[in-house]
């Protein structure tokens, strides 16, 4: 594999994402939301709520209190619940969506983008092989993507931890949980999403059509986020590992497919079609 190649497609890539707003508005909006403006109203309705309005909900409580929370100074009390639950099981899910969202859109555009644009025949004609060109197509799509979810994580906690403190009087954020899932979990799962995304452009004549079929891979997340909610799976350290075990080896498959794949007429058949 040649450095220099796959670092110059990764560079000419990443240069080109802010020029098409259907990427780079992802990468600024999509962290705000999720990583600041959910968390902080999360955070400022679980302080506010009363008791009253919790009754309303006893599914909730009941399972809020079946969790071993524990504080620096004890056990914590009904609120303080609440905001632990939000921001260490609720919130993740959500989280996750913005570095494979993210990488979804990039390595779609990055792929179907060339055809679109017309660059695509004479990018299969440069002296670059086809490992460097997918690699320097994978770095595009991942390294963005990752650096706005840490980007988020950063802000995230900023936020939660100034919000919450009153009601802690101590920090919250990150938890070993967080800590997990983003050195495992979201890495793991961002390049699925990008291999994944290769795949479907690969097959796919245009940047809506491609994204349409791409789109599945964030129904893990929803599935998660439900089963968060309802108390059905509660994402612990060790659930966290296996998910990412399982997402390693999901990408071992992804890689050995496109493997297969090691001619530029196999690869992009259908787009130059």
């Amino acid at each position: 594999m040649n450095r220099k190649h796959v670092m110059a497609i990764a560079s000419k890539d990443m240069k080109l994402i802010w020029k098409s707003s259907k990427v780079w508005i992802g990468l600024i909006i999509l962290p705000l939301i999720m990583g600041v403006i959910i968390p902080a109203a999360a955070i400022l309705v679980g302080r506010s709520i009363s008791m009253e309005d919790m009754n309303g909900g006893m599914g909730l409580l009941k399972l809020i209190d079946e969790i071993p929370f524990e504080g620096v100074g004890g056990p914590l009390t009904i609120h303080q619940k609440l905001i632990s639950f939000i921001v260490n099981f609720m919130l993740p899910p959500l989280f996750m969506l913005i570095p494979v969202t993210n990488a979804m859109m990039i390595a779609v555009n990055s792929f179907v983008g060339e055809k679109e644009s017309r660059t695509l025949e004479s990018l299969m004609l440069a002296p670059l092989s086809i490992r460097d060109l997918f690699a320097g197509k994978l770095l595009a799509s991942f390294i963005p993507s990752y650096a706005a979810a840490l980007g988020s994580f950063l802000l995230c906690g900023i936020v939660v931890n100034l919000l919450a403190y009153p009601l802690f009087q101590h920090l919250v954020f990150p938890s070993m949980n967080w800590i997990v899932l983003m050195l495992w979990v979201i890495p793991a799962f961002t390049l699925t999403a990008i291999l994944f995304s290769v795949l479907v452009s690969a097959r796919s004549k245009s940047f809506q059509e491609a994204q349409q079929v791409a789109g599945v891979i964030v129904l893990p997340i929803v599935g998660l986020l439900i089963g968060q909610a309802t108390g059905v799976l509660l994402i612990s350290l060790a659930i966290m590992g296996i998910i990412g075990a399982v997402l390693m080896g999901v990408n071992l498959g992804l890689l050995a497919w496109i493997a297969k794949m090691n001619q530029r007429d196999q690869l992009f058949e259908s787009q130059i079609q």
